[in-house]
């Protein structure tokens, strides 16, 4: 597994100007977008940052790595690996910008699992300690901090939600249907995404083989709720999103489960 680089220096140094409360949405912009400047614009005024760019591949820390700082996705995609004592894999985790990583550091003072760039991407990295003197001199960003706690253990509930109750085909929904609104939330384009993930890889988040996940996949085709673009099978056309999230919901309907 490749090493990430750092390739930017600390930014500004910290203000003890008091900032303005969380301006509402601009035309457009969804409440996740807005939520997401927030944060970063707060961070970036009363912490010190440095700046990382890492590449597909590239590993932001690694478990058992000793824990130090967190890290807020800035740009690109990450996913975070348990790796068993047998050497097998699991994904348990999706970062997208905003997001924030290393949270399972923080405990035992070691990171509990590794966090790898999906494609090319920006995080900040932030100390911890510095972090929290921040927060004791400005208390809004105490608030951010334990939303994003909140956040993170409302995910990892609902993934698990959906691993103990949904079908394979409506996992994949789900998956597809997370990745889409995640995009929208942030103000990218979501009626065509690109997966930066391998069919295997997705199978071994969602708990299950790479040959079960193509044949979700085909069958979400088939029923017209997802297409694939020529030029490639990682680019996923969703014509509705709510198409996808009503098709979830109804395979959690009780006559449904019983098939």
């Amino acid at each position: 597994m490749m090493t990430a680089t750092a390739t930017a220096t600390t930014a500004r140094t910290p203000i003890a100007a008091t900032l303005l409360p969380p301006q509402r949405p601009a035309a457009g912009q969804s409440v996740v977008a807005q939520r997401i400047a927030d944060t970063l614009r707060q961070l970036q005024e009363h912490v010190a940052i440095t700046r990382r760019v890492l590449h597909a591949g590239d590993s932001l820390y690694q478990a058992g790595e000793d824990f130090g700082s967190l890290h807020v996705v800035h740009s690109g995609f990450f996913k975070t690996i348990n790796q068993a004592a047998d050497g097998r894999e699991q994904v348990v985790g999706l970062h997208f910008k905003g997001d924030w990583l290393g949270f399972d550091g923080i405990a035992a003072g070691r990171y509990g699992c590794d966090a790898v760039a999906l494609d090319t991407g920006e995080v900040w990295t932030l100390r911890y300690d510095a972090l929290l003197a921040a927060c004791a001199r400005h208390a809004p960003l105490l608030g951010l901090l334990h939303e994003a706690m909140s956040r993170e253990i409302t995910r990892d509930r609902d993934s698990l939600l959906s691993l103990c109750t949904l079908s394979a085909d409506a996992r994949v929904a789900d998956f597809l249907r997370y990745w889409a609104e995640s995009m929208g939330q942030r103000g990218l384009r979501n009626d065509q995404i690109t997966l930066r993930m391998t069919r295997a890889e997705i199978g071994n988040y969602l708990g299950m083989t790479l040959e079960t996940v193509s044949r979700a996949l085909s069958r979400l085709s088939r029923d017209k709720l997802i297409a694939f673009p020529e030029r490639g099978r990682r680019d996923v056309s969703i014509p509705d999103v709510q198409a996808l999230h009503a098709y979830v919901q109804r395979s959690l309907t009780p006559s449904t489960m019983l098939q």
